[in-house]
């Protein structure tokens, strides 16, 4: 009996997939010859600002990003935190003002523009390494600023399925308390987040939010006035009419300096 053996053609491990995100077109050009130097990569997308790398991100699923930081829109900190990403990160910045030599360069690097062929070939290496190990972990660097980019925020970034919602913190009237989830209350409107109200306040100018009852946040720039509703509590009148209790603890927060 005659046996005919074919050999199998050799095992290709899967393209390493690569999403480029950059407002500047000649920058995201760079990346792209950059690039070309190697093999088993594939471009799998380009993002022109922040809100597009969310979409992106969502839909793709990349091993790598290639991720500018100054962006219109949102930030690429603001892209992460929105996400969740923590790995298969590589920061580009003209800016080097954030901290980014804390990082230690092995799982997150970051490329210091203009680069040079050679210096985005080191990173790019150390990035295929980090993902080819079996854990990946966020650097502490890593962590610490994104935590202190949260700090003080000027806008809160909402992701409501495939949308983004960017809400200014002066245009937040109140925070309600929901369960699992924030409704952060704006222009007439009311946006879910998930993240607790004692998260949120402590982000927040304590000048400015006040925790008025253990399921509010009020921005005293919509507070029109106080009434008392029972001896022991009150309730904040908004300039949009909106009523919100204020518990006792609530009101010597307040300091009892506004007038009622």
């Amino acid at each position: 009996m005659n046996t005919t053996t074919s050999s199998l053609p050799p095992f290709a491990p899967p393209p390493f997939r690569i999403l480029i995100v950059d407002d500047e077109p000649l920058a995201r050009g760079l990346i792209r010859e950059y690039l070309a130097a190697h093999t088993g990569l594939e471009i799998v997308g380009e993002s022109e600002h922040g809100l597009q790398a969310v979409q992106h991100i969502a839909a793709l699923n990349p091993d790598l990003i290639f991720l500018d930081i100054q962006m219109p829109k949102l930030s690429g900190l603001e892209v992460l935190e929105l996400t969740g990403r923590r790995s298969g990160v590589i920061f580009t910045t003209a800016d080097d003002q954030h901290a980014l030599k804390a990082f230690d360069l092995h799982a997150v690097d970051y490329l210091l523009k203009p680069f040079s062929q050679q210096r985005f070939d080191d990173a790019l290496a150390r990035a295929r390494k980090a993902l080819a190990q079996v854990q990946l972990e966020v650097q502490p660097e890593l962590q610490q600023l994104l935590a202190s980019a949260s700090q003080r925020p000027a806008r809160i970034l909402i992701r409501d399925r495939n949308q983004v919602h960017v809400i200014a913190i002066d245009k937040v009237e109140y925070v309600q308390a929901q369960d699992d989830y924030i409704s952060i209350h704006s222009a007439g409107r009311d946006y879910l987040k998930t993240q607790s109200l004692a998260e949120l306040a402590a982000q927040l100018d304590p000048a400015q939010f006040v925790r008025v009852h253990r399921s509010y946040l009020l921005n005293l720039d919509f507070l029109q006035g106080l009434e008392r509703a029972t001896k022991d509590s009150f309730i904040a009148v908004l300039r949009g009419g909106q009523q919100i209790p204020i518990s006792r603890a609530g009101y010597e927060r307040l300091g009892g300096q506004i007038g009622h």
